[in-house]
């Protein structure tokens, strides 16, 4: 009689087969990440300025988005769902360019967005570990909602003085987690050739 249960982790998996296929190309990931790196110390040195980038950037997406609502909003019939998406691309529209226009303003604006959002989100983790305090391993979730919420709190604590220096700081801590991990997956891949 065979076992009607497949094994629970095949050999080959996709993931496997991916990386051999990544392997003899090693040495992009490893560029890529020292570049990455090198944008990260850059902007860490330079937080205004990456901060000034990474605004703009958010409003130049902000206004693509925004038109692309609005064309949309004129190719939708009903007239309740051309209000909605007109008015959703206004405001993208809106946004898109007060941020490009007024860097500092949207970096205020996007600052005191960040910390509401971890302020809300750290106290949603919070009442959900509290609704599940008797399992095991949930005080994780504890110890991850606090920290959003204090990280939240500071933020607005801080604000808006701090709006340049937390958009920049984020930029580059971005880029030099990103440009790490590109490194060291590329090294991996060296190996695994």
């Amino acid at each position: 009689m065979t076992n009607p249960i497949p094994p629970r982790f095949p050999r080959d998996t996709t993931i496997s087969q991916a990386l051999k296929t990544l392997a003899p190309k090693w040495g992009w990931f490893v560029a890529l990440g020292l570049l990455l790196l090198f944008l990260g110390i850059v902007a860490s040195v330079h937080v205004l300025t990456a901060a000034m980038v990474s605004v703009w950037f958010i409003g130049l997406m902000m206004i693509i988005g925004g038109i692309a609502q609005l064309i949309h909003a004129w190719r939708t019939r009903p007239w309740a769902s051309f209000v909605l998406w007109s008015l959703s691309g206004l405001l993208y529209l809106a946004g898109g360019v007060i941020a490009f226009s007024n860097p500092m303003l949207g970096a205020m604006l996007l600052t005191l967005l960040l910390g509401a959002s971890l302020i809300g989100l750290g106290f949603l983790r919070l009442w959900i570990w509290f609704n599940h305090r008797s399992q095991n391993g949930w005080s994780w979730l504890a110890v991850s909602g606090l920290i959003s919420v204090v990280a939240g709190l500071l933020i607005a604590w801080g604000w808006p003085d701090n709006s340049v220096f937390i958009m920049g700081m984020l930029l580059a801590i971005d880029l030099i987690f990103q440009g790490w991990g590109l490194f060291i997956l590329g090294l991996a891949l060296r190996n695994a050739r």
